[in-house]
């Protein structure tokens, strides 16, 4: 097993993590010419320096650092000698502090890459939506070195994983504790939006609602269904796809508290872990220690000051999202005083193989009801909190299809 681990800059995570079968962590700056995969305010405030000071230290622990040049979309910049130029400036600054390797899902990118820095190894992002051998050879054939493969699709598809492990020769990572919906429909706008509004010269200064999350949150609050089938990937089953030929594993989130990186680390180093799933999946909502150093990526003034856009946002029509935010921990430490949502992940046991029997993708899930039942048996959320979410989802929803939110 080799681990690629999302770092939100902290050496105690590092110091934390170093004794487990960590190939490398990956991250960037929260704001760069091209972007990645979240949005700056989804980010800690991390200077040149400090990620200058990070990769040092985790080449000194023997783990390299994976820098993200992973945005869905580039404006079209990198066919630019703007863009280019750009380019070559954060390529030899990577290289001069010692970056292992980038991650991109441009192709246009990784034959630059790949033509003008050799020394550089150059991962695909899940974010190209590699999902069939043929797209999977077509990066391999341009020099991939890695390919993280579609969660959204492949991880429930055992048709899809053992066809692409057969027949592909670069090295082949799973994303294993993703949270979002199986073949999600909104993944190509919710990629560009997250691209966007990390960019430094985007038009809109990086704002934005995040409205595919909000969706998403919601969709699982009305139907608990929607928490199962869900891309991640279990502990207890790293085996299972061992046993296919895979070994490289992706954990997120790059804005979790070092405690629960660290504990996440642990569970999937160690093939298990009792308890509540949400602690390993969900990106938002959790209880970690007061005294962690890196509770919150963000101060706690950052989603007042983000969301103060006085010339573009109803301020008055904030109250409800700042509300469930908060109800929810999405920016800030949950409040509630026992999870309100519980997956009781040592019951799911079998749930993998048998949803693999039943070949999900090509099946109507309504009528197969077997994610429905196994629903009723593992997951519980407290009522209140269930029908408090939902009412503010509902009024946002309205402000946002109505218009009300802007000026």
């Amino acid at each position: 097993m080799k681990l690629s681990v999302a770092t939100n800059f902290d050496p105690l995570l590092i110091d934390g993590i170093k004794n487990y079968p960590v190939a490398n962590i990956y991250g960037k700056l929260p704001i760069d010419f091209f972007g990645g995969g979240r949005s700056t305010y989804m980010l800690g405030q991390v200077s040149k320096r400090k990620l200058v000071e990070h990769v040092a230290y985790a080449k000194k622990n023997n783990i390299g650092f994976n820098y993200l040049l992973n945005a869905s979309c580039l404006s079209n910049m990198e066919t630019t000698r703007k863009g280019q130029k750009e380019l070559r400036k954060i390529l030899d600054w990577l290289c001069d502090i010692g970056v292992a390797s980038v991650t991109i899902s441009n192709p246009l990118l990784l034959r630059i890459i790949k033509q003008n820095y050799p020394m550089l190894k150059v991962r695909v992002s899940v974010f190209a939506g590699v999902d069939h051998l043929q797209k999977a050879k077509f990066w391999e054939e341009i020099g991939a070195d890695t390919i993280c493969l579609d969660s959204l699709s492949v991880n429930r598809d055992l048709d899809a994983l053992k066809s692409l492990s057969k027949s592909i020769h670069c090295n082949l990572e799973l994303l294993a504790n993703g949270n979002c919906m199986a073949s999600c429909s909104m993944a190509p706008t919710h990629m560009n939006m997250l691209s966007h509004s990390s960019q430094k010269n985007d038009l809109n200064q990086r704002f934005v609602v995040d409205h595919c999350v909000l969706e998403c949150a919601k969709r699982k609050l009305q139907n608990p269904v929607n928490l199962l089938r869900s891309d991640w990937i279990r502990p207890e089953d790293i085996h299972l796809y061992e046993d296919l030929g895979y070994h490289n594993f992706k954990l997120v989130e790059r804005n979790l508290p070092t405690s629960i990186m660290i504990k996440r680390v642990k569970a999937y180093s160690e093939r298990k872990y009792q308890g509540n799933l949400i602690d390993l999946v969900q990106p938002y909502g959790h209880q970690a220690s007061k005294d962690d150093p890196q509770y919150n990526a963000h101060s706690s003034f950052l989603p007042l000051r983000y969301f103060l856009r006085p010339f573009k946002i109803n301020l008055n029509r904030l109250l409800n999202i700042k509300k469930l935010t908060e109800k929810r921990g999405m920016l800030c430490q949950i409040k509630e005083d026992k999870p309100p949502i519980y997956i009781d992940n040592q019951g799911l046991d079998g749930f993998l193989e048998n949803v693999w029997r039943r070949k999900c993708r090509y099946n109507d899930c309504e009528q197969c009801g077997y994610c429905e039942s196994v629903t009723q048996k593992v997951v519980s959320i407290k009522p209140e909190f269930q029908n408090d979410c939902l009412k503010l989802h509902q009024q946002i929803d309205k402000d946002l299809e109505q218009g009300s939110l802007w000026l």
